[in-house]
Order: C-alpha cells, then sequence, then structure tokens
C-alpha cells in the first residue's frame, strides 16, 4: 500500500500541466455540422464524383431562383459569397477604379480590391459601429465604380435601419453599382427584415450577395449567389467560370431547403446563445454592439491578445479588438474566463 502511495504521489508531480481546450472563433462559422439529411445528399453525389458537374451552372441558379422567388437569370453563384464577389469586380469595375465600403468590414473586400486592381475608398464607421451611409455616399465621385453595404455589418453586426438603407440608395448614381451583402441576412429579426425583391425592383444597380456558409452551416462546400436584374447579373455571368461549382452544390441547397425548418431551430440557438454572452460581457461593463448576426464584436485594447492567451483564436484588428462566432456555449464560457482574467490583470497593473 506505501508503495502505491508513493507510485501516486510520484506521478501527480511529474504530471504534465493541464492544456487549456482550444476554440477557434476567427471565421464566425456555424458551430454546428450539416444536418444529416444534408449530409446524406451530399454523400450521395460523392458516388459520382469521377464525373464533371454542369459546365456552366444552370440547376442551382434555378433552384436558389424558386426559393428566393425571382427568375433563374436573375441569379449567379460561385465560390461562396467571397467567389460571387470577386466575379462582380471583375465584370464591373476596371483597374484604378474606386470601391467604396464601411471601415473595418470583411477581410475580403480590400483583398479583391486589390486583386483586380480596383482602389479601396474605406469609410470610417460611426462611433457606435455602424455603416456611416452619408459619409459613403460623399464618397462617390467620377472613380468609384462600386459601392459595398453590409447588412448586419461585419464585424460589428449592427443593422442599417430600413428607412436609411432605401434612402441611401435613393442618392447612389444609377451608373454605380451597389453590393448589399447579406452573408447573416438569416440571423436577423422579423422587425429587420428588407424585402429584396422590392428592392431589387426599384434599383436596378443592386445586387443581393448571400451565402450558404453561415446559417446554412456549409461553408467547406463554398455555395454563395447574388441576385438583381437580369441585366446587371448577365454582365456578372459573362466571368462564369466552367466547371467551377461542384457537384455536391445542388443536392446540399435542395436538402437545406428541406430542412428550413431544424436550420432556423438551430439559428435561433445561436442568436440565443449570443445574445446571453453579450449580456454578460455588457454586465462586465464592455461596450459590445448589438450583433444581429453569428458573431459578437468585442471593442477595447487587449481583448484579442487576452483571448489568444486562453487559447481561443478570434478575429483581431489593429486597436486590439476582436471578432467571435457565438453559438457554442463552452467556448462563451471561455472567453467571459478570459476577459475576467484580463480585467483582474489590467487592476493590478
Amino acid at each position: 500500500m506505501s508503495v502505491r502511495l508513493a507510485d501516486d504521489r510520484s506521478s501527480r508531480h511529474h504530471r504534465s500541466p493541464r492544456v487549456q481546450p482550444h476554440f477557434d472563433l476567427n471565421l464566425s462559422e456555424n458551430p454546428f455540422p450539416p444536418l444529416p439529411s444534408v449530409l446524406r445528399a451530399v454523400n450521395t453525389t460523392l458516388t459520382q464524383a469521377n464525373r464533371y458537374p454542369e459546365f456552366l451552372p444552370r440547376r442551382l441558379p434555378a433552384v436558389i431562383a424558386q426559393h428566393v422567388g425571382v427568375r433563374a437569370d436573375q441569379v449567379v453563384v460561385g465560390s461562396g459569397a467571397t467567389g460571387v464577389a470577386l466575379q462582380i469586380l471583375q465584370s464591373l469595375t476596371t483597374p484604378g477604379a474606386g470601391i467604396v465600403y464601411g471601415a473595418p468590414t470583411f477581410d475580403g473586400y480590400p483583398i479583391l480590391a486589390e486583386m483586380t486592381g480596383a482602389e479601396a475608398v474605406p469609410v470610417p464607421l460611426d462611433v457606435a459601429g455602424n455603416q456611416d451611409l452619408w459619409a459613403m455616399q460623399r464618397a462617390i465621385d467620377q472613380r468609384i465604380a462600386l459601392v459595398v453595404v453590409c447588412r448586419p455589418h461585419n464585424p460589428t453586426g449592427t443593422a442599417i435601419p430600413a428607412s436609411e438603407l432605401n434612402a441611401f440608395l435613393s442618392g447612389v448614381p444609377a451608373r454605380v453599382p451597389v453590393i448589399l451583402d447579406e452573408a447573416y441576412v438569416e440571423f436577423l429579426g422579423a422587425a429587420e427584415y428588407v424585402d429584396p425583391l422590392r428592392l431589387i425592383s426599384e434599383h436596378p444597380n443592386l445586387l443581393v450577395l448571400r451565402t450558404f456558409s453561415k446559417a446554412y452551416g456549409l461553408a467547406g462546400l463554398r455555395i454563395g449567389y447574388a441576385f438583381g436584374s437580369s441585366e446587371l447579373i448577365a454582365r456578372v455571368r459573362r466571368l462564369q467560370l466552367p466547371f467551377g461549382m461542384n457537384s455536391a452544390a445542388v443536392a446540399a441547397v435542395c436538402a437545406s431547403y428541406a430542412a428550413e425548418p431544424e436550420l432556423a431551430a438551430r439559428t435561433m440557438r445561436i442568436t440565443a446563445e449570443r445574445d446571453s454572452l453579450r449580456s454578460a460581457l455588457c454586465d462586465r461593463g464592455m461596450a459590445v454592439p448589438r450583433s444581429h448576426a453569428n458573431f459578437l464584436y468585442l471593442p477595447g485594447p487587449g481583448v484579442a491578445t487576452a483571448l489568444r492567451r486562453a487559447g481561443i483564436t478570434a478575429k483581431s484588428y489593429p486597436d486590439g479588438s476582436a471578432r467571435i462566432a457565438v453559438g457554442d456555449p463552452e467556448a462563451g464560457h471561455a472567453v467571459l474566463r478570459a476577459l475576467d482574467a484580463h480585467a483582474f490583470r489590467s487592476d493590478i497593473a
């Protein structure tokens, strides 16, 4: 007995330190895997993986168009919303032309501007984390070829009121296309929803951009789309990459549309966890903007560093702020512990 106890004590002294769990909250991913019905649909297509997909996508735009309520010639698809955005920039801008957007924004827009030789024209957000639409409107001159408006905005999660969006779109010159980036539209509440069909009817220069990466949880399949006037979509479709959409896309989208009640329940779980975590952070004195997406923006110097030290990967910004994906309660508790420790250390310092 005494020998065994001594051995136990020895093993405890030499036990390696406990490793903190790692949470990757950087890319605002859906924390849930695809639904079983979606997985079954995708797996079925893999038996035909030796065959090429459609030369140019026809079935997928038709499926999406029927669901959205537009004609198939009003939809363009691509490799995630980023792939579609690249097609838009390549089709509707020229090297040296300007692209106006609120900054900070989705990293893809400044990257795509550089890729296409366009000039990024970032307009700072206001103090509440909203896009300053009137400053953006003032930035539109003859060199501007495209405007990007995110709703909800990335990274703050704020949503422009419908009345302000309508007024802004009415003030944009008809020659300037506008991307309304709705990557997180499924997380909006009913009160914040804006009818996109009315918008594209009233504003022929508008393209509504969406993705299956976020609410639908299909980020790895890279399925995005935009819809708008048939004339504008035709211009973007001219650069459609042959064989560019994988065969699983149609199956995944059809299965996802069929499972929308289940996906809506998941979205509600994510938004409930988001609001609970935000309340806890606000109770700790953090000025976290009210988010309408599946992430939270955590302002303040040192926040990103505190999360990293706790084994949490977050999207960081030059001022030390961070954006974190939400929906996983365990990850949310880890964020609170990390920021509590950060505040404690700050008080001591």
